[in-house]
């Protein structure tokens, strides 16, 4: 079988969150006080904490008191930020798919948001869609490498990321780990790996 070649989700197959700034506002508090706590509280949120729990850390550190209705009203905006998809990466998978290497995904993300993109469109292109949310490990841990390997049934994979220290971590695990610099550079490297010509 050909290489794996494994995608992380947000800022790779995903553009930014650009709701952040709405997000912000439906609590009533500044952006920038706003990105602080948003991004503290996400490795819970990622390991499977429910979505009431996380939104309610967010607004204890805020001095907003967030009810379930409220949690309810913010992840669905914040879904729709992360469900904007780059066209580049898009067009990337659809040359991998279409010379027949195998595709996976590993994100740091909630379960419930992984339901949500495995119902995407593009998605088809894809044998595995892994979830930190549904094991309990988030990247860059050791233990999600083995859940990635033994899923694959291999560790001959490539896997882009944004973040060095899922990539260095990945490469640690005996993975082939690139910093995600854009789908023009990935495409780069997918060659000079062989997996592409």
């Amino acid at each position: 079988m050909s290489r794996w070649v494994v995608f992380d989700y947000g800022n790779v197959i995903s553009e930014a969150n650009t709701n952040l700034d709405r997000l912000a506002g439906m609590l009533g508090v500044p952006p920038d006080r706003f990105a602080t706590p948003y991004w503290a509280f996400r490795d819970a949120y990622d390991h499977g904490s429910p979505e009431v729990e996380y939104w309610r850390s967010v607004g204890r550190e805020l001095g907003v008191e967030v009810s379930a209705e409220r949690a309810v009203d913010l992840t669905a905006v914040d879904t729709e930020g992360w469900l904007v998809t780059s066209p580049a990466a898009l067009a990337l998978i659809g040359e991998l798919a279409a010379a027949g290497v195998p595709l996976a995904l590993l994100s740091n993300a909630p379960s419930a948001f992984g339901r949500i993109v495995a119902r995407q469109p593009w998605t088809s292109h894809f044998r595995h869609l892994v979830f930190s949310g549904d094991l309990g490990v988030v990247k860059p841990a050791p233990a999600i490498w083995t859940a990635l390997a033994d899923l694959l049934g291999t560790r001959d994979c490539v896997f882009f990321d944004d973040r060095e220290e899922n990539t260095d971590g990945a490469t640690e695990a005996g993975l082939v780990g690139v910093h995600w610099q854009g789908a023009a550079h990935a495409r780069d490297r997918l060659v000079d790996l062989g997996v592409l010509p």
